[in-house]
């Protein structure tokens, strides 16, 4: 009995040590942050905390905003799943920006959007957001012309 008792403590201790190798942590002063993609409007700055947004599998990342920072409406092939940092983040539902139709999230709310589900968003204070998911990230402007990716 002792040696299975052994043999089961030692399996679980060897496992724990394997996932230990596979955990990741990050502190505020750890993140480097940098330019957003261009998908995003300029001003904005993004951190990746894990995985790669931009491939298979799951990932976690931070969007910094200044106040007053927008949008526009889209959607995404994925489910998006965002949690306020800091500051005042609001979200809405629809074609286009509607303030007085969007919800206010404050640190530590949550929102969880289905695929090609058409929102927008903005930042009435600085703002950051923890955005995680199933890659690869993509996002659709409703209106073309609202993409940056398309001005000149």
């Amino acid at each position: 009995m002792k040696t299975l008792a052994l043999g089961i403590g030692m399996a679980a201790l060897l496992s724990s040590a394997a996932l230990a190798d596979d955990m990741i942590t990050a502190t505020p002063q750890s993140l480097k942050w940098g330019p957003a993609p261009p998908f995003f409007e300029k001003g904005s700055e993004i951190t990746v905390i894990a995985g790669d947004p931009f491939k298979s599998g799951e990932y976690t990342l931070r969007l910094k905003m200044p106040k007053g920072y927008r949008i526009n409406a889209h959607f995404h092939p994925t489910t998006e799943n965002v949690t306020v940092i800091k500051g005042t983040f609001h979200i809405g539902m629809g074609d286009k920006i509607e303030p007085k139709s969007g919800t206010t999230l404050k640190a530590g709310g949550f929102v969880s959007l289905p695929a090609q589900m058409h929102h927008y968003a903005w930042a009435s204070t600085p703002a950051i957001v923890q955005v995680h998911g199933q890659g690869p990230f993509a996002i659709t402007y409703i209106n073309p012309a609202d993409d940056p990716r398309n001005r000149k």
